[in-house]
């Protein structure tokens, strides 16, 4: 699928991330897999997913526009999302569409600038880069070194950027009107208000995670609620 083709399937639209961590109960390829396709049965135009197992798993399903990302810890760097071109390698070879990376300015694993990271993408691969970033100056910053879209899914988990309970609206709208590649609204949305709020402010598609796929973090929502209106209740 080219570049066009998934600008024009994913325009406007909901992307779905379909993930779950090791510790988490609903981690596991199959059930990923499943978790895509109906994340296709209701109007998703596309799927980010973690994991080159996973990845794997949902192309076999799905035939929607597929971000991969491999989330892996390195004891000399904070990054995390696809941060050395081993995990590059990996997760385009399990099939995804676009690579989503760190885009921030921290160091990448043996003191690689993000500079250095992308130039070594290019050169080796031929993918479509998402650039992950957490404020607006990564976001220029991204443009700048090439990426082909960028997202605003660090917002609030870099120690420096805005830290808010909700969507950083402001990061999507000074973004979109600042850069010329597509911005992607990802990070704390959990309404269909705030999807459509993130459309109206520019962005060109939206990212659902945990308001979609984690009932956990879902169910955590509801009790906290009803536990607060209990609480008052007994005062």
């Amino acid at each position: 699928m080219s570049k066009e083709e998934i600008l024009k399937k994913i325009y406007k639209g909901v992307i779905v991330s379909c993930q779950a961590l090791e510790h988490e109960p609903l981690y596991g390829a199959e059930i990923m897999a499943r978790m895509a396709i109906a994340a296709k049965e209701g109007g998703a135009v596309g799927i980010r997913a973690n994991y080159p197992q996973d990845i794997r798993a949902i192309r076999k399903e799905v035939d929607l526009p597929l971000i991969g990302i491999y989330k892996v810890q390195y004891a000399d760097s904070e990054a995390y999302i696809t941060p050395t071109l081993k995990e590059v390698e990996e997760v385009i070879k399990a099939g995804a569409d676009i690579v989503a990376v760190d885009c921030t300015k921290r160091l990448k694993p043996a003191n690689k600038t993000t500079e250095d990271f992308i130039r070594e993408i290019r050169e080796n691969f031929t993918t479509i880069i998402m650039a992950d970033i957490s404020t607006y100056e990564e976001g220029l910053m991204a443009e700048e070194l090439g990426v082909d879209m960028i997202s605003t899914t660090l917002s609030g988990y870099t120690p420096y950027s805005p830290q808010i309970e909700g969507p950083d609206f402001e990061l999507v709208e000074r973004l979109s009107k600042a850069v010329d590649v597509p911005v992607i609204a990802e990070g704390r949305i959990w309404t269909s208000q705030e999807a459509v709020k993130a459309l109206e402010l520019g962005a060109y598609a939206v990212v659902i995670g945990a308001a979609i796929t984690r009932p956990q973090k879902i169910t955590e929502r509801f009790t906290r609620a009803v536990f607060g209106f209990r609480e008052k209740q007994w005062l």
